[in-house]
């Protein structure tokens, strides 16, 4: 007998089976470049909820952003141009999803912040009466997948960028210092800038939180990394938090908006946030239990 039950549409289909819009879009993207990675994608899980349910930028452009740092990559074997052109793509996923979106912020489109049990609990409840597959997150899921494919290829493609200085990423610096691969720093490059040099919640953080969830992972075969109870993730945004005053937003670390690829590139080499760089990379780097 022919199953009654209505077939999920294939984005919802795969974030229900990755249980986390960060994971779901790398999961994606990876996918249609031909370059799955399991383990990366899963090492994303804590960036749901607009970072450690901070309720900033939403998961979805996080994980989007992670793959097409893999892809340039993987097209580059300059490693400045691979960062320029992630970097580029990055802001591409950007004004694509707050085009659908009309925000970038994961609690700007529930409605209501993610980062006290009110807000948790809210959510567990308004995804139990509506089923999973029916929720806000799920459809924009569904409506974003198909454009962030679209605005990946476009900024990949992008390749002519007038360069002064040799590029550079504070996402991609975290993750040298924590004895990355040349292909994880350069997963990581689209951070920069508070994403694609947005100005938003600060890419260094989300690097060092994925990066130590991934070297977990490498540890831990076969287990998936916790979320609520994730101490080390907690650790280093208790550190960035400390450095920052607990200001997030990578605009007002800065104090400024980056005009392009160049102007962040002079920030780095001059120094900025060399302190924040420096001590998200030994916190995230520090044994267990300590």
């Amino acid at each position: 007998m022919e199953s009654s039950k209505k077939q999920l549409p294939a984005t919802k289909t795969v974030f229900k089976e990755c249980g986390a819009c960060s994971h779901t879009f790398a999961h994606i993207l990876n996918r249609e470049f031909g370059n799955p990675n399991e383990l990366t994608e899963l090492a994303l899980n804590p960036l749901a909820g607009g970072i450690m349910n901070q309720s900033q930028q939403c998961g979805m452009i996080w994980g989007a952003a992670l793959a097409v740092g893999a892809e340039s990559y993987r097209r580059h074997k300059d490693q400045g141009l691979a960062t320029a052109v992630a970097i580029r793509a990055t802001k591409e996923l950007i004004t694509s999803f707050e085009k659908r979106s009309k925000t970038v912020n994961c609690g700007e489109i529930l409605g209501y912040s993610l980062s006290n049990i009110l807000g948790i609990a809210r959510l567990m409840v308004s995804t139990t009466l509506k089923g999973m597959e029916n929720s806000k997150c799920f459809d924009l899921a569904e409506a974003w997948a198909p454009e962030a494919i679209q605005s990946a290829k476009e900024g990949l493609d992008q390749t002519d960028i007038t360069l002064t200085e040799k590029p550079a990423s504070c996402a991609s610096e975290v993750v040298r210092k924590m004895g990355g691969s040349e292909e994880e720093i350069l997963m990581v490059a689209g951070f920069a800038g508070g994403l694609g040099l947005s100005g938003n919640a600060c890419g260094a953080l989300s690097a060092a939180i994925w990066m130590q969830t991934f070297q977990w992972c490498r540890k831990n075969p076969g287990k998936i990394p916790p979320y609520f109870k994730n101490k080390p993730a907690k650790r280093i945004l208790k550190t960035f938090k400390k450095l920052t005053g607990a200001e997030l937003l990578c605009e007002k670390i800065t104090g400024q908006k980056f005009e392009n690829i160049n102007s962040h590139a002079t920030y780095l080499k001059n120094g900025g946030c060399e302190e924040l760089i420096d001590g998200l990379a030994a916190t995230a780097l520090m044994p267990e239990g300590s």
